[in-house]
Formats: structure tokens, sequence, C-alpha cells
């Protein structure tokens, strides 16, 4: 059932997404009247506060992480929050929650940002209270398990609730601009797409690298690791949007179909195909900064990097290597896709002294949004001592092009899809099997191998592993 709703249901209203983000980008679209009237925000938490502690609780929030010239209107905004105290973990309280929720004029959107162990219980609270109605959808904010069993799990428990047209499986990355750009560019653009595949593309690299130690997030990474914090969601969905086919319209089936396809195309990784590493005390900008094992308080074999050569075994992209690599601690925030395409068969200008290089495509995720190809263009000259060739970058910084366009954080789209009931950009329950199924094969060869992380120093790229990754193939990796 299609519906926008007028009401939505925020659990985990005062944690620190909520705080850095949902409040952030709900604000925001509000401020921007993309938000119908009468839609009413409700909290709810443990903490125990009343409607103004909560609105109170908010606006502190967006003095925080807002900034200065986006904090108008603010009082309207907070006038749309209430709050009910709720133990998730006993149905005792979602009676209340209901009453404080209301009736719906046209639905209700529930956004679940809590601990996947309070999935299941959070489930039968709602069900009991009439919440899980056909007027109602359903958020889930990762991590959706640990493997593909307790994936398994959560799903089961959401769909027994609640069909998958209801459900909406949130991956923020899929909600950055120039992610969904990859759209565009590939498919709106005709000297691209002949030139997509095997017969083009030498090799591909996707990096996400951070500069960030644990920050408070301790008992979560070290049960997860690298592979499973970035790669199993964030990465793949990336990987996903270069490889996948067109498909034939930009709706939630159509894109999602043709996702699931290069995610179950994925060869099985063998151990020698991936590299883990953990940091040790290094500098991060000139800073000293303490090693995993220090900042734990404990001897571990979690990784915190992981490099990782992946094949999608299809006819597009047959024999092309996709290079993954990830890590904590490393000498930059960056997130890009590159495209490195093959060099030109033959070069007429090899007689005149001049050497080639490959069109290189760059995406640049974040912290800039831009697209830069790098094209072959000959160096002004007379030309009597041979000629002379060089790279020239043609950059598209988003910033500058679309200069009047607001730059949004991500969660602002997807809470807005999410209310207005479209999932083209949310993932489907068959790809997050996919996902969990590719990655539970390699941790498994990893435990049968025995391998523990290597290391390597903050502020680095990775153990020298990496780099010996790719370049026995002839690639370096794109810094």
């Amino acid at each position: 059932m299609s519906f926008t709703a007028d009401r939505l249901l925020l659990f985990g209203a005062t944690g620190d997404l909520a705080q850095r983000m949902l409040l952030p980008s709900l604000f925001a679209l509000d401020a921007d009247g993309l938000l119908a009237a009468d839609l009413k925000i409700i909290g709810t938490a443990r903490s125990s506060m009343s409607d103004s502690e909560y609105r109170n609780f908010a606006r502190a929030a967006l003095e925080k992480y807002l900034p200065a010239d986006r904090r108008g209107r603010m009082a309207e905004f907070l006038n749309r929050l209430s709050y009910q105290t709720l133990d998730a973990t006993t149905l005792e309280g979602y009676d209340d929650l209901a009453a404080k929720v209301g009736t719906p004029a046209r639905g209700l959107a529930i956004f679940l940002s809590t601990a996947p162990s309070l999935f299941g219980p959070t489930i039968k609270g709602l069900q009991s209270a009439g919440l899980t109605g056909d007027n109602v959808r359903m958020c889930l904010e990762k991590p959706l398990g640990t493997d593909l069993a307790s994936s398994c799990e959560i799903n089961d428990a959401v769909a027994g609730a609640f069909p998958e047209n209801r459900i909406f499986r949130i991956d923020h990355y899929l909600g950055k601009e120039t992610v969904q750009n990859l759209f565009a560019l590939r498919f709106a653009n005709l000297m691209f797409e002949p030139l997509w595949n095997a017969a083009h593309i030498d090799h591909v690299q996707i990096t996400v690298a951070e500069t960030v130690g644990l920050e408070g997030r301790v008992a979560f990474y070290d049960d997860a690791g690298a592979i499973r914090d970035m790669v199993q969601n964030h990465m793949l969905q990336l990987l996903a949007l270069v490889a996948m086919e067109p498909p034939a319209h930009f709706d939630a089936t159509a894109v999602r179909d043709e996702k699931v396809k290069v995610l179950r195309a994925l060869r099985p990784v063998v151990a020698g195909e991936t590299v883990t590493g953990q940091y040790r005390a290094g500098a991060i900008n000139g800073a000293a900064v303490p090693g995993y094992d220090e900042e734990l308080g404990k001897d571990s074999d979690t990784e915190t990097f992981v490099a990782i050569k992946a094949h999608v075994d299809n006819w597009r992209w047959k024999g092309v290597p996709f290079y993954l690599r990830t890590g904590k601690r490393l000498p930059k925030r960056v997130t890009e896709i590159i495209i490195q395409f093959r060099c030109v068969p033959h070069s007429i200008f090899a007689g005149k002294g001049a050497t080639m290089q490959p069109n290189r495509l760059v995406i640049g995720i974040q912290p800039e949004e831009n697209i830069t190809l790098s094209l072959m263009a000959k160096v002004p000259g007379l030309d009597r001592e041979g000629i002379r060739l060089r790279q020239v970058p043609l950059n598209i910084a988003m910033q500058d092009a679309f200069s009047g366009a607001v730059r949004r954080i991500a969660y602002e789209r997807l809470l807005l899809d999410l209310v207005e009931g479209d999932q083209t950009l949310f993932v489907r329950r068959d790809e997050v099997e996919a996902q969990w199924d590719w990655i539970d094969a390699i941790r498994a060869g990893w435990a049968a191998e025995g391998l523990t992380p290597k290391t390597y120093t903050a502020g680095s790229w990775g153990p020298s592993a990496a780099i010996a990754l790719a370049e026995r193939d002839g690639v370096t990796w794109h810094e």
C-alpha cells in the first residue's frame, strides 16, 4: 500500500544516531518545507523524559550538530516532537506508546535504531499494541545480524509482522548524492555505458578509508571487525551499483533486481585474495594515536583493515578484478571508486617518443563529492624532439557544478523516502542475504587457514601485503 505517513516513530530517539543524523535531517527537511504540516514525530527510548524535556534534548542536539546557518524555524520543528518512555524488552508500555502515537490519518512509519537483539522483542511489542497494521511500514538500521543465520533470524521476525513491501532496510551510503550520481553517470551518458565492461575496463578499486579509531564503539567493533562493519554492507552496495546491468526503470523493484544479480555472481574468495590488518600506535595528521590493542585494553584478533580481490563472474565483468580496501587509522578519510580503463590497443604516437597512460575515472564520495576523468592530451610545443603527451584531468566538483543546490545529509533523503514510501534506495532481503553468504564464506576461510591480522602503523595505508595484493597484478592503489 502506498501512502505518505503522518506519524513517524523513532526508536532509539536519545541515541547517538538520533542526535547526529536523524534529528538534524528531519529538521532540515522541515525547514525546507518537505515534511507535511500534519506529520508528528514521536521519539521513544528507555530514558525517562517528558515531551518538553525531549524537545530540549532535541534542541541541544540540533545546536551541536547543525551548522549555524541551518538553524532557522527551530521552534516550529520542535513542536512536532513528543516522547514516550519505553523498555522495549517487555510488553508493558507498548499500549501507552500506541496511545501516544494516536490514530494516523494516513499511516505510520517506524524507524528502528536499536541493538539487533531488541528487534524481535520490539516487533512483538508493536504487534501486541496494534502498531503493525496495513498502514504501518518499518525501517531497520544496520547491523542486521552478524552472519547469514542471525540475519535470517532478524528478517524472519520482522517478516512475521510486515510484508517485504513495507520493510525498509537502510544503508546510508545509498543516500549520498555521488552514490546516486552513479546511476546518472552510467545510464544518462551515452559515452560510458558502451565501455562499461570487461572489454574496456582493466580493474575497479573501491576504498573506504577512515582516520578514526574505536570512538566509543569498543564492544560492537571488536565483535564485528572491518569486514562486517564496512564490506558486508556499504562496500558491497557500492560494488553492486558499479557492476549492475541497466535496470528497465528507476524504481525499487528494477534497481534491486539488478543489484542482487551482481551479489549472487560474486566469485567465492580464497584466503590468498584477502589481507587483514590491525593498527598499532602511530600518528594521524601529526598527532600521536594509540594502537587498537591499547584502545581496546586487551589483545584481539579482530581486523581493523581488510583488502579483498573480488570477481563478478558474469558476461559483463568476467576477468575484471574488483579491489576492495577499508580500514581504520589510515592516512586520510576518503571514500572513492576508481574505474581504470584499459590502454589503447595501438599507440600511433609511440614512434614519436610519446608515452600513453590509460584513462581513469575517479568517483569521490566523501569527504568531497566529485568526479574526475583523466584524458591524454598533447603538451603544447613544436615537437621537434618528439611528441609529448600528458594526462589532463576533467574535474566535476559537485559543489561547484551545482552551486545553488543544498548539500544534504544522506539520511535526509532516506527519511523522506521512508515517510513517502519509496524503497528504491533501501536494501531488499535477498540482497542482504547474498551479501552475508559471500562474507561468511570469506570468514570461514580465514578460520580454516588460521589467519590473524597483520599489524600496520596508524597513519599508513595498511599492511604491506595489501600493496602486494594489487601489485602482483601490476595494479597500484589510488592514493
